[in-house]
């Protein structure tokens, strides 16, 4: 059978990524497999919970962490939720499943003397990789980008006269970000250096290698784990926790959090809620230190 339909909907219909979509039919392919192996149907069309359950159960045996289960099943869900869309079925087999119990994971943020230590050894060197490195971590601290969409700037996408950069987000949604002065200083000295590249390859994009080619996402999180492995003990140290790390900060500095909402690219509060964690610690002590009788 084929998932053509449904993922052709991801792609086309819901904006998902490539990668998003090729996720989906990794988990679809997966199930059906097991299905046919296991009780030897060829569609998911007159798949029972039972036998949905069993494939649970031989996941949790393989090892698989809840978190990654949960992941599994909700791509399944969504498939037998577009069936129901579509009219292939009445009665979706996992209308009454409750996900499986997560730990919740407190990421912690990089603090700004981590970050500040990093930014100095950047400023002390003057070449074309330090020089883009620098600014690849300025901009995820001073905007929040994700790692995907800092990989797929493009030269049009900043605006340097207006201290703006537009930034293509998630399911394909705009979003205008402002620049901070330094960023842009920084901005102007590796487009110096870029244009004296021997030769550029992928000319629309921003960020390059030294051989011109367009930047990719590994060689983004090997960047920002080596440079904060200088500055950090954090377990750790990937472009997220920058992320994470921006919005903490604004937020212990008594940014809104709606304001945080936008430049972050979330589509619903609950996403950006889960950065207050460190702001809330944070607010608590200050009331203890600053409140009359928070020192009884």
């Amino acid at each position: 059978m084929t998932f053509k339909p449904f993922l052709d909907y991801l792609l086309l219909e819901k904006n998902y990524s490539r990668l998003t979509v090729v996720a989906y039919e990794n988990d679809l392919n997966e199930f059906l497999e097991f299905m046919q192996n296991e009780y030897e149907v060829n569609g998911l069309e007159e798949i029972h919970y039972t036998q949905i359950r069993s494939w649970i159960v031989l996941l949790v045996e393989k090892g698989l962490v809840n978190r990654s289960i949960n992941r599994k099943i909700s791509s399944l869900n969504s498939y037998y939720k577009f069936l129901l869309k579509t009219g292939d079925i009445k009665v979706n087999p996992l209308s009454k499943h409750k996900a499986l119990k997560t730990s919740k994971k407190v990421q912690t943020p990089f603090s700004e003397h981590e970050i500040e230590t990093v930014l100095e050894v950047l400023n002390s060197r003057n070449d074309f990789e330090s020089v883009r490195n620098l600014t690849i971590i300025e901009l995820f601290y001073s905007t929040g980008i994700r790692r995907t969409e800092l990989v797929e700037l493009k030269m049009s996408s900043f605006d340097l006269n207006n201290k703006t950069l537009k930034v293509l987000g998630k399911r394909n949604k705009e979003r205008l970000i402002p620049l901070l002065n330094t960023v842009v200083e920084n901005i102007r000295k590796y487009l110096v250096f870029r244009n004296d590249l021997d030769s550029v390859v992928d000319e629309d994009y921003f960020f390059l290698t030294k051989k011109g080619r367009k930047i990719y996402e590994t060689l983004v999180y090997r960047i920002i784990n080596e440079y904060f492995s200088l500055a950090s003990t954090k377990v750790k140290k990937s472009p997220h926790i920058l992320r994470h790390s921006f919005a903490t900060h604004l937020l212990n500095q008594g940014a809104d959090l709606n304001a945080v909402k936008e430049l972050l690219g979330h589509s619903s509060l609950a996403a950006t809620q889960v950065y207050t964690h460190n702001s809330i610690a944070e607010l608590k002590q200050v009331h203890i230190n600053a409140h009359p009788r928070g020192k009884e």
